[in-house]
């Protein structure tokens, strides 16, 4: 990444910001946060080495060393902003450390740091941007860099297309909170993106960023993801297993998303 002049930037508040603008859509996201680290406490112990895959800002990393103060954490994104962010909020602390690398690429395991395999994989609200077979690729790649013994989970949008009446009410209600929690302030993705583009100390990593993927401000739909190819958690289990992990399945579900869990 580009060198940017970034001192003087108030890493905590954009921080704050990027949680309201996630919980604008994921009103139950500190949920599903509490039962990963559940899930990787009981099964791999309080003192994991993580990688946080597709971290964004560092929001599973941050939440990992407040409760497990003896994890350590790798993050790996390819959003220049957000790692900027997520560089500035951990700056000092050696427990965690941040590479980018491009997910969809091949090379990606090469580029962390360690040589050695993870207690756990941990990934939300991350890797829906992908298409079946490239996120059937992912899983494959990821098998190989979880120990044996370790976990992989993701918690993700994983529609029941089986409910098709209930799947329409829940979103119906979703679009009316959503828009009630507009009407009073809140960020959508779009929103948020030009916020972050207004502000002169991080003008030129969101610049960088929209050069990558597009500005969302001003993308058709107000946002960069792939809408068309959403998985089931049974597809994401079976998925798993045929790529190596031994045990797979949900631990964690709301009417729209999962966490699914695959323990090595």
């Amino acid at each position: 990444m580009a060198s940017h002049a970034l001192n003087g930037t108030n890493w905590q508040e954009w921080q704050d910001s990027w949680d309201r603008q996630q919980e604008w859509y994921l009103p139950d996201r500190e949920e599903r946060f509490r039962v990963m680290l559940d899930m990787t406490e009981a099964l791999v112990g309080p003192a994991p080495r993580v990688l946080d895959l597709a971290c964004g800002t560092g929001s599973i990393s941050d939440r990992l060393l407040k409760r497990l103060p003896g994890a350590t954490a790798v993050g790996v994104d390819r959003d220049p902003a957000l790692l900027a962010i997520a560089r500035g909020h951990f700056e000092g602390d050696a427990r965690v450390q941040f590479v980018s690398a491009d997910l969809s690429g091949a090379d990606w395991v090469g580029a962390l740091p360690g040589g050695k395999p993870f207690d756990a994989v941990l990934t939300a609200t991350a890797l829906h941007w992908m298409t079946t077979e490239p996120l059937r690729a992912l899983y494959g790649q990821v098998a190989g860099v979880v120990r044996e013994g370790g976990v992989f989970m993701n918690a993700d949008h994983m529609p029941e297309e089986s409910t098709p009446r209930v799947n329409a009410a829940v979103h119906l209600f979703e679009d009316a909170r959503q828009e009630r929690a507009r009407t009073g302030g809140s960020l959508d993705w779009g929103g948020w993106w030009k916020a972050l583009a207004a502000d002169p100390a991080l003008r030129e990593v969101a610049e960088e960023r929209f050069a990558l993927f597009g500005n969302p401000a001003e993308l058709q739909h107000g946002h960069d993801h792939n809408d068309e190819e959403f998985q089931s958690p049974a597809w994401h289990a079976a998925t798993l297993r045929e790529a190596g992990f031994a045990e797979a399945r949900s631990v964690w579900a709301s009417p729209t998303d999962a966490l699914v869990l695959g323990l090595r």
